[in-house]
């Protein structure tokens, strides 16, 4: 798992660099249109670019690996969204909310029901205060703690079988955190493409014996798109 969050991790880190390295190359060069009179006039899409809105949101695909039990050794790989929405306070400090819906298939424990690969689920609801970190005209780093809720639906696929008999969790709403953040590329004044790379902690439970509770710490990303509204702070 560490060597599969740390490449996961490298990955997205040149992915970042070299998408910033191609826009400060297309910068560079010279991005004109001809008008009537032969001359051309040079068009900056990010001239416009600013960190003084007071409201901001951001829709991507989502990935999340986590794992269905307490002692289940197969994890699970999650597909689906992430929806987040920030109020901006200051220009540094700002309060984030997110909610985020996950679903995919799990590995079981040994079982002579042949039930493999059920399907799981998760729904997160965060929210938290984020920070502006380094940023200019092409990009910034932002970093956010956030806190709630989470709902885990293991049981949908069980058959009405107990979760026991497959190391599951039972269906529940427990605590969970998100503490990450977001890098920004600047594609407009309006318009960021954004890559949000997360540390997710869950804290569920068992009402079986021995009826423990166990703190996952597992990763997450997503990729996609922000828009910055037009008012002020």
């Amino acid at each position: 798992m560490r060597f599969r969050v740390s490449f996961i991790a490298s990955f997205v880190a040149i992915a970042f660099l070299a998408l910033a390295a191609g826009v400060q190359a297309q910068d560079q060069g010279t991005t004109a249109k001809p008008v009537a009179n032969g001359t051309y006039v040079v068009v900056d899409p990010l001239a416009g670019v600013r960190y003084d809105n007071r409201y901001d949101l951001s829709l991507g695909l989502a990935y999340d690996h986590m794992k269905a039990g307490p002692t289940l050794l197969q994890g699970s790989n999650l597909g689906g969204i992430d929806l987040s929405g920030s109020y901006w306070l200051a220009k540094h400090w700002g309060i984030e909310g997110s909610g985020r819906a996950y679903v995919g298939t799990s590995g079981a424990g040994v079982n002579s029901l042949g039930i493999q690969g059920p399907f799981v689920s998760q729904y997160f609801f965060v929210a938290g205060p984020e920070w502006l970190g380094p940023h200019n005209r092409h990009g910034a780093l932002i970093a956010h703690a956030m806190f709630g809720g989470v709902y885990g639906r293991f049981q949908q696929d069980l058959r009405g079988y107990p979760p026991s008999l497959f190391d599951f969790y039972n269906d529940q709403l427990a605590p969970a955190a998100v503490i990450g953040g977001h890098m920004d590329l600047n594609r407009s004044a309006h318009w960021v493409f954004r890559i949000t790379p997360d540390a997710v902690m869950t804290h569920y439970s068992i009402n079986y014996p021995p009826k423990t509770s166990q703190f996952d710490v597992n990763f997450a990303i997503s990729v996609g798109v922000e828009y910055k509204f037009n008012k002020k702070r």
